[in-house]
């Protein structure tokens, strides 16, 4: 029986294979394991493997792309070849240039790997909460991932790099048992190591607690306090959206009427900076371009590119927007690429959390997290979604009941621009984003005159 080849090995003999002028590589080899349970009681738990392997070919001034799943060494010919023939067909490429070099940096190392011990001291402290739910008549809901990718690219200009990269989250559901109440709280996991079950649940008890008394509050703008959960939401939709190609052209919220972009504006009075740093330990993410298409926002070019700590924002001040090397050309700023984590600080972070703020507010609404974030306009990135799990009136420094969900209609830019007070930031997971974006440091938020358009029914 053949051995199945490792990434490296496929890789390499994908770079060998090719005719064309150029070529790049990506083999990725991703272990995930999950943990599921419902109404108090653990119900599924798996471990999935994947492999994928995507070859770029450039051929004169065009490139093609092709990416496969479960590829072996009898199919990756035939991969190659159809890459091959897709940049032969294509037009042009608007972004094309150099490939990168470099030396290998950790080539050998094989694949990082997980498994469902991963979760051996998370089930256990489940169970407990379990029997704590069931006694206060509480259900409890939720899933528990946790993924390994490891991600090789080469280039035919002699770049080999490696980077493994570690992503877990947990998310907990609590409901009265009638399900008339409740409440939601999510952590990043890395590892699960240092993940607090018991303070989780907690406070999701002390919320549904919270619940038991009901206040009806008609549509409005409302002081609010946004957790770190829910800022992060709106800051990764901010990030998504500040493509310095896109700005340049004059379509986003990130343009300068009459031409170029906003780099350098005033954003808000208040000193916050929205950073991102490959190497920060608690967040640490590629510190290279991972491209598998071109897009106004990346490059399959520029894979293998080096990563470095970039300021978006510095002290409320509009520093960099995501550039590649084409249009950082285009722009005359310095390339700043996209990077897989997000952090929000800066010198008007002081030491509070979401206590202490509401122990500040006099009236005012504190927020669980958001959810259905959709675009409504790209020049202002006017932002729609719903609250959802939890909305609570605060009145002189205390949650006095729970009020209904809305729909709000804002736009991140705009909150940057009215926030009043900011807490402590740290790692915290996107409600609505955790599927695609786990890697964040935030803090809670109070924020003037939040939007809230309109009455949701969610829950």
């Amino acid at each position: 029986m053949t051995a199945e080849p490792s990434p490296q090995e496929l890789v390499e003999r994908a770079l060998g294979l090719s005719r064309t002028d150029g070529c790049v590589v990506i083999a990725e080899e991703v272990v995930t394991a999950n943990l599921r349970w419902a109404a108090n009681t653990l119900t599924t738990n798996g471990i999935a493997r994947d492999r994928q392997v995507t070859v770029i070919a450039v051929s004169g001034e065009a490139a093609g792309v092709v990416s496969r799943q479960d590829v072996t060494v009898d199919s990756l010919e035939e991969t190659v070849r159809d890459a091959e023939r897709t940049a032969r067909a294509a037009t042009p490429s608007e972004d094309r240039g150099p490939l990168v070099s470099g030396s290998a940096r950790g080539w050998e190392t094989p694949p990082a790997e997980s498994s469902i011990g991963v979760f051996a001291g998370l089930a256990p402290a489940l169970g407990d909460a379990f029997e704590r739910a069931g006694a206060s008549r509480h259900l409890l809901f939720g899933y528990a991932e946790h993924e390994v990718r490891t991600t090789y690219v080469g280039t035919s200009a002699g770049l080999r790099v490696r980077h493994e990269q570690p992503t877990g989250h947990l998310e907990i559901n609590a409901k009265s048992d009638d399900h008339d109440r409740s409440a939601w709280a999510g952590v990043p996991a890395a590892t699960f190591a240092g993940v607090d079950v018991e303070a989780l649940t907690g406070g999701l008890a002390e919320r549904l607690a919270w619940a038991e008394r009901r206040v009806s509050l008609p549509p409005g703008r409302y002081e609010t306090i946004l957790p770190p959960s829910a800022v992060a939401d709106l800051m990764i939709s901010l990030y998504w959206s500040a493509g310095a190609r896109d700005a340049h052209d004059g379509r986003t919220v990130f343009s300068r009427p009459g031409g170029g972009t906003r780099v350098g504006d005033r954003l808000g009075d208040v000193a916050l900076s929205l950073r991102s740093d490959p190497a920060d330990t608690r967040l640490r993410c590629a510190p290279f371009v991972v491209a598998h298409e071109s897009s106004a926002m990346q490059s399959v070019y520029d894979n293998g590119f080096g990563l470095a700590p970039t300021a978006w924002i510095a002290d409320g001040t509009l520093a960099a927007l995501v550039q590649t090397r084409h249009s950082a050309q285009m722009t005359g700023l310095a390339v700043t690429p996209y990077v897989d984590n997000l952090i929000v600080d800066g010198a008007a972070c002081g030491p509070a959390g979401v206590d202490a703020m509401i122990g500040r507010t006099e009236r005012g609404l504190l927020l669980t997290c958001l959810w259905y974030i959709r675009e409504v306009d790209p020049q202002t990135l006017l932002l729609t979604g719903l609250t959802r799990d939890g909305v609570y009136l605060v009145e002189g420094g205390e949650v006095v009941g729970a009020v209904n969900n809305f729909r709000f209609n804002e736009s991140p830019v705009d909150v940057l621009g009215r926030v009043v007070e900011a807490g402590s930031s740290g790692p915290t997971l996107p409600r609505e984003w955790c599927d695609y974006f786990t890697r964040t440091a935030m803090p809670p938020l109070r924020v003037a005159d939040f939007n809230m358009s309109s009455v949701s029914r969610a829950i």
